[in-house]
């Protein structure tokens, strides 16, 4: 054996273990102040920064739970809980000798909330009901699908197609109504992306119904001289003779 090599080594399991149960406890503890963090700022994760007169406490929420407590103390900042490796003894025994200030400085926090919403009132205005301009756009949007169907079998008997488009422009705009099975499927002014008046989904909003019902006899106008071109072009057609 080589001289002076010979000394016991003293095991670190002992101090290993109380830091452990020690960490384990302090983890428990401000598990608690998370959720009550977690609580007051109404979200499933944040964090809050409390000074005390020894240094800068962090804690950091995820769901709750604690993700990290961190000290700053004269420019060392100790994890004190994280996900990563433990803080060594004695950073760990420097920190939580102020820990019992950091807990004092998150209560004096939470209190300071207390009278927050003393002076909020809840006397707030009525509601304007929308009940009436709702049942007038129904009743446009079933004048409107009324119409919309007619032209949409019309084109269904003409076409003998199970589907189809009928497009044209009015006041600038393309204006398409889609059809299926005799029945309008859409009504859209401005192209794709543009506004659907019908649809199989939700209403147009009322601005844009506004904006585009004085065009529809125009559009209607403008698919009945379609019709009236083709009648034409069929009476020009003779099968006999001449």
């Amino acid at each position: 054996m080589i001289e002076g090599l010979d000394a016991d080594v003293v095991g670190a399991d002992d101090a290993t273990q109380r830091r452990d149960e020690v960490l384990a406890s302090v983890t428990d503890h401000a598990g608690r102040i998370a959720r009550e963090l977690a609580l007051l700022e109404g979200g499933d994760y944040g964090q809050v920064t409390l000074t005390t007169d020894a240094g800068t406490w962090t804690l950091k929420y995820d769901g709750g739970d604690v993700q990290y407590l961190r000290f700053e103390h004269r420019g060392r900042e100790t994890y004190v809980v994280s996900t990563q490796q433990p803080p060594d003894p004695g950073a760990l025994a420097t920190a939580l000798a102020d820990y019992d200030a950091f807990v004092a400085a998150f209560n004096d926090h939470v209190r300071s909330f207390d009278s927050a919403l003393d002076d909020v009132t809840t006397d707030f205005p009525d509601v304007a009901s929308t009940e009436n301009i709702v049942a007038r756009r129904q009743q446009v949007l079933s004048e409107l699908r009324e119409v919309c169907d007619a032209m949409a079998g019309q084109l269904h008997r003409y076409e003998g197609e199970n589907y189809g488009t009928f497009s044209t422009r009015v006041a600038a705009s393309r204006w398409e109504l889609k059809w299926e099975d005799g029945r309008a499927s859409y009504l859209r002014v401005g192209g794709e992306g543009g506004i659907y008046l019908l649809s199989q989904y939700q209403p147009p909003s009322v601005h844009d119904l506004r904006a585009h019902i004085d065009d529809v006899p125009a559009f209607v106008a403008a698919f009945n001289d379609h019709v009236g071109e083709i009648s034409d072009a069929l009476e020009t057609v003779s099968l006999s003779p001449e």
